[in-house]
């Protein structure tokens, strides 16, 4: 009996440290079917990530698609997507403009060569004594084409035909022979005017017409856009915006064709003016000279 009693505590206490051992062991079972858990949450990382690997496909697309739209708004590339009337009407700003300059550079030359030629002329028929060295002078071909050596070739003529028809140029018919003289200037006169005026009727229709000419390209392309963004229902910058920059676009151009032609008209108005004063000086000088050669009953 007694040993019975000394064995039981400690087989109680054989009993506690196995209970104890085996307690990690229960814990790493409990714990096991942890990892299935995340195993099995695995493969939705992955799905995840297939999911949005398009993504870094689709930003390129963007981006080319705004390079093609920045590429476009150049003035060429907006020139070749706008409609066929705004086209119509940019071609005939450009045209206008180019033939604006190409007016603008000859009336230059034209200007230039008329003064340095009338210079020439005007110190050759100083020194003329007579109407027949007048006539001389006026008619070589040195001043051929000048309007102030045409002017003194015809009141010259005038009178030397005058004289050829047996009528009297001195004396008391001094002032019909002035007269007719005067007639034949005022032809030359007329002639010139519009010689120098050449090419201002264009200048001026182009400064005036150009701009609305011009507006009327942007109306026609701002009705046009609207009517796409109508019919796409979208209100979007990317597709209003260049619509509306190819109609803009045939305003400014008429513009550049406007301004140029305003400044070379109201240039070459003054321009015609002064040599309009210039050649009445002229036509006071020559009927000066004629009547006192007239006078001396040369």
């Amino acid at each position: 009996m007694l040993d019975i009693k000394r064995k039981t505590p400690l087989i109680a206490l054989v009993g506690a440290v196995a209970l104890m051992a085996s307690a990690p062991a229960f814990a790493q079972d409990a714990a096991a079917p942890a990892p299935a858990t995340s195993e099995a949450t695995a493969p939705a990382a992955p799905a995840a990530d297939a999911a949005a690997a398009p993504a870094p496909e689709a930003a390129p697309a963007e981006e080319g698609g705004e390079k093609k739209a920045s590429h476009s708004l150049t003035p060429v590339g907006m020139f070749l997507a706008a409609g066929a009337v705004v086209k119509v009407v940019m071609i005939g700003l450009i045209l206008a403009s180019v033939f604006s300059w190409v007016l603008l550079l000859t009336k230059i030359f034209e200007f230039a060569g008329l003064n340095k030629q009338s210079d020439k002329f005007l110190e050759a028929f100083r020194g003329a004594r007579s109407i027949a060295d007048i006539a001389r002078i006026s008619s070589s071909e040195e001043f051929e084409g000048n309007p102030m050596a045409d002017m003194a070739a015809a009141a010259s003529q005038e009178v030397e035909l005058s004289r050829q028809a047996g009528l009297q140029v001195a004396g008391e018919h001094r002032d019909s022979t002035l007269a007719r003289a005067t007639y034949a200037i005022n032809a030359v006169q007329a002639s010139l005017a519009k010689r120098l005026s050449g090419g201002m009727v264009f200048l001026a229709s182009v400064g005036s017409a150009g701009p609305f000419i011009g507006l009327f390209g942007t109306v026609y392309g701002i009705m046009t856009s609207f009517i796409g963004i109508a019919n796409t229902n979208t209100t979007n910058l990317a597709v209003v915006a260049p619509g509306i920059a190819e109609a803009l676009l045939a305003t400014g151009i008429g513009l550049f064709a406007a301004i140029p032609a305003v400044i070379f008209y109201n240039y070459f108005q003054t321009r015609i003016s002064g040599y309009g004063t210039r050649s009445e000086g002229f036509v006071a000088e020559l009927m000066n000279a004629i009547s006192r050669q007239l006078d001396k009953g040369a």
